[in-house]
């Protein structure tokens, strides 16, 4: 229920936002924040708030998380200005990372048996992929109704979710939690913030002004110190050793690129169907449905491929659907075909359905288990920053072109070019990527950082 209502939120919002604009009266830029906020502040807690978890107790951290999810929801819907708006989904946010990852170790502590646990953790899996086909349909009816409906039907789910984990789930914490890093997330959140702000603001305050330069220096330094602070922690935020490894090093480039490719994706065409095509939310719903069947179908498939055979096939699969259904895009006008669209979307979704499941499989590839939970959270987070990352690039590139004030008629179409290349670059790298992690010379990186980790962890035991 809590990956649902996050999953769905997501898919949900970016129907919403023609609406919002038209409504709130909403600039390109925030628009952007809309989105961006809330995968920013997820990004920066994700790995706090799993740390806390594992230290207060799993059940009461999630219920925690839960109630200000659902809090956060209520004061969306609610927000008379774009400006409320995107605080609430901030607080929505800091309660979407008490979520997932706090859920995903319920789960490994819950079912003890492998087979059991197994079918847990697909059924898990498989809600992402349900949250992401209902999500422009279910979006596109609650948006004829208002915008503010979206936020609404979180709560009674929440609600829900709290009573239940409160009924049948057990407490459980880690038997030796990892220590607070105050300084490493706060680097964290100073670097992902100042860069987001850079370049979604960047089209605005010019890309030389000095608040501009100013903000991607402050982003730069506070990178510099994390790779400086964090090597001198025994519990560091970030184990940057994790990074030795090749398998691990490129599945969180490859989660940067492909969920940077899926963010840019949604974010244009629900401008694009809605503003220039002049479809209602839920006609336009529809339209991009079959991208999000093709990862609800495939997704699950793709786990099966990676269990018998490997990441390889997947990766490489993956990295080609998604380059091509964007390059498809490319030429975008005001009257491209719908029969060229939905081509262009049925091939996105086939990448990017296949590309998912393998990520977490090739981060902890060859990790002690003992690690593992730590390897699989940054590549949660990566996720999200890639996200991130993807709204507020092709967002700022488009909004650099011209026609995107007014942001209607064919202007944004040939605005958006540019930036369609881009999501093809991304999955371009997801092919690159894949090539590289999953040969002889990658698995003998990761068996040699595992050892590696091993050791050091022994010393610390000793």
């Amino acid at each position: 229920m809590s990956l649902f209502i996050v999953g769905l939120d997501n898919t949900i919002v970016n129907v919403a936002l023609p609406s919002i604009r038209t409504d709130l009266h909403a600039s390109v830029p925030e628009l952007q924040w809309t989105v961006d906020a809330y995968t920013l502040v997820l990004a920066s807690l994700l790995m706090l708030s799993g740390s806390t978890a594992d230290r207060l107790g799993r059940v009461r951290v999630f219920q925690v998380g839960l109630a200000i999810f659902t809090v956060g929801s209520l004061a969306c819907s609610l927000a008379p200005s774009v400006g409320w708006l995107i605080v609430a989904r901030m607080l929505q946010a800091v309660g979407g990372s008490m979520l997932n990852p706090v859920a995903m170790s319920i789960i490994r502590n819950t079912f003890e048996d492998p087979r059991e646990r197994a079918r847990a953790i697909g059924i898990w899996g498989g809600v992402v992929g349900i949250s992401l086909a209902l999500g422009p349909v279910a979006g596109g009816a609650l948006v004829a109704l208002s915008w503010r409906a979206i936020f609404l039907v979180n709560i009674p789910v929440g609600l829900a979710a709290i009573v239940l984990t409160h009924r049948y789930v057990p407490e459980s914490r880690a038997p030796r939690p990892r220590r607070v890093d105050p300084v490493g997330q706060a680097l964290v959140v100073v670097m992902l913030a100042t860069l987001t702000y850079a370049i979604i603001e960047g089209p605005g305050l010019g890309w030389t002004s000095a608040r501009t330069i100013g903000l991607f220096a402050v982003a730069l330094a506070a990178l510099l110190g994390l790779l400086r602070y964090e090597p001198r922690r025994d519990e560091p935020l970030i184990e940057l050793r994790f990074f030795r490894s090749a398998p691990f090093s490129g599945a969180t480039a490859i989660a940067v690129c492909a969920f940077a490719s899926l963010g840019g994706f949604l974010f244009l065409n629900t401008l694009y169907l809605q503003e220039v095509r002049g479809y209602s939310p839920l006609h336009a719903g529809l339209l991009v449905l079959p991208m999000a069947l093709m990862a609800l179908i495939l997704g699950p498939l793709s786990g099966r491929v990676v269990g018998a055979v490997g990441a390889r096939i997947p990766l490489l699969v993956g990295g080609a659907g998604m380059a091509l259904g964007s390059v498809m895009l490319t030429g975008l006008s005001a009257t491209t075909s719908v029969v060229w669209l939905l081509a262009a979307y049925i091939v996105f979704g086939i990448g990017f359905g296949v590309v998912n499941p393998p990520i977490t499989n090739t981060a902890v590839s060859g990790m002690p288990p003992e690690q593992a939970g730590v390897a699989s959270a940054v590549a949660s987070t990566s996720r999200q920053i890639g996200q991130t990352l993807g709204v507020a690039v092709v967002g700022a590139v488009s909004a650099a072109g011209a026609g995107i004030a007014a942001g209607t008629g064919d202007g944004f179409a040939q605005a958006s070019h540019p930036a369609w290349w881009i999501i093809t670059g991304c999955g371009v790298a997801v092919f690159a990527l894949g090539l590289v992690t999953t040969t002889g010379w990658a698995r003998m990186t990761a068996t040699r950082t595992a050892e590696q980790l091993g050791e050091s962890r022994a010393t610390v035991a000793a």
